[in-house]
């Protein structure tokens, strides 16, 4: 089986090579002889019903400052695609939002992974609500009163805006700190949306597992130990990858979402779980494919390959829901 798959994702000269798990994945697929393209979310386009996106053929090898060749850029439409990786970082701004509108006009006929659809609709800090007694204590709001009622009965809480990543916004308030305030209205400066309020979990002092869900079971998991003086575990932060097993809690939170989001369509997840709780479902661009296969010497990439492959031999078709 050779495929057509294109990939929209950020710029391929500006990734680490050691640690992207897009990479990785456009590795697997040369590896298994498909032919790649690479193109950015700002060159697709809409025409008469039709989307087509200004493309390379892509090569990539694992060369530091060496780990790419692009061919000369042509328009191609997505139709004509066996698969597309949807694999831009977020965040999840009206931006990404149309591009998951565009991307649905092509699939299931062309194979988008994840789902645009269920990408749109399971944002991050917003689809991990529907599993609420799997969560700390959350509060979303855009209601300073709320906020204020929320930090009194928790006292020590987490604030960080609802369509953020990467760590980027996120502050950690004890009992006593004066600047939730001053930080509300910051909020409210910068977003339009509502904040999202946590109780603060101290075992993340231990660490935030990230485990990635291949086609809704569980593949392998990293921990993420924050820097000394800070609250925020994600390595875009200074976060410290550490090998990692899951826990019978964690096994127990794998197998209350899996199968939703094996019926969703969405074959590639990365869930985040400080202690015994679970803080996010990451649908959108997933990372940490990288570090687990050097902890656990596994091709986690080789793995989803497989499921791409075998969904697309069955006709592409995800369940709806």
């Amino acid at each position: 089986m050779s495929l057509a798959v294109a990939i929209q994702m950020d710029p391929i000269e500006a990734v680490d090579i050691q640690g992207d798990s897009s990479f990785v994945l456009a590795l697997e697929a040369q590896r298994r002889g498909h032919g790649l393209f690479h193109y950015l979310p700002s060159r697709l386009s809409l025409k008469d019903g039709r989307v087509y996106a200004r493309m390379q053929p892509l090569e990539v090898r694992r060369e530091k400052g060496n780990h790419f060749s692009l061919g000369a850029p042509q328009i191609m439409d997505l139709a004509t695609a066996d698969v597309v990786l949807m694999r831009q970082d977020p965040p999840f701004d009206m931006s990404y939002i149309t591009a998951t509108h565009l991307l649905e006009h092509v699939h299931p006929e062309t194979l988008v992974v994840n789902d645009p659809v269920q990408v749109r609709n399971a944002p991050e800090k917003l689809f991990v609500t529907h599993f609420a007694e799997l969560m700390p204590p959350t509060l979303i709001t855009s209601d300073r009163e709320e906020v204020a009622a929320f930090r009194a009965e928790h006292g020590d809480i987490i604030v960080k805006p609802l369509f953020g990543n990467g760590g980027a916004g996120v502050f950690h308030l004890g009992p006593e700190d004066e600047n939730l305030n001053a930080l509300l209205e910051l909020f409210t400066d910068l977003y339009r949306e509502p904040i999202i309020v946590q109780r603060y979990l101290p075992e993340v002092r231990a660490g935030d597992k990230r485990i990635i869900l291949i086609d809704g079971r569980p593949a392998g998991a990293i921990n993420r130990v924050p820097a000394k003086g800070e609250s925020r575990s994600n390595m875009h932060a200074g976060g410290r990858p550490e090998r990692a097993a899951l826990t019978r809690r964690e096994h127990e939170i794998c197998e209350a979402i899996g199968p939703t989001l094996k019926e969703r369509g969405l074959i590639f997840v990365g869930i985040d779980v400080i202690g015994d709780f679970m803080t996010e479902i990451n649908v959108t661009s997933p990372t940490g494919l990288q570090e687990i296969n050097r902890f656990d010497d596994v091709c986690l990439e080789a793995e989803i390959w497989d499921v791409i492959e075998e969904r697309y031999g069955a006709g592409h078709a995800t369940p709806t829901v």
